[in-house]
């Protein structure tokens, strides 16, 4: 956790489970820390945590078993993926191609200049 982060904790809460279960360390049907295991680890309160998990809820990453607690759904995986690739897309693609049309690049140099940046 990054407490000087302006992201608020539980949205960064969200953020490292999602990463965990990218990563494969929170594999499909697995079970997640509880919301006490994470408050406890960073010393935050567990309202906090749960507002957080419930994000991922809300979008189907993560379901409630009662009296059990949190696991990760069918096909978490592939929506996160697909959940970073288009948000990759506009932070990222978009603003790009927004300056190198101010900076009146063409296509190929663009093309040329990702190239590079992946060979170094």
């Amino acid at each position: 956790m990054n407490f000087e982060d302006e992201r608020p904790i539980f949205a960064q809460i969200a953020e490292e489970i999602e990463n965990g279960i990218l990563s494969g360390a929170f594999p499909e049907d697995s079970q997640i820390p509880s919301t006490t295991e994470i408050s406890v680890r960073y010393k935050i309160n567990p309202a906090t945590v749960l507002k957080g998990m419930n994000l991922l809820v809300d979008s189907n990453i993560i379901y409630k078993k009662r009296g059990i607690g949190m696991f990760v759904a069918q096909d978490a995986k592939s929506k996160l993926m697909q959940k970073r690739k288009d948000q990759f897309y506009e932070n990222f693609i978009v603003r790009v191609i927004d300056e190198a049309n101010k900076l009146r690049l063409p296509k190929e140099e663009v093309q040329y200049m990702l190239e590079r940046g992946f060979n170094r």
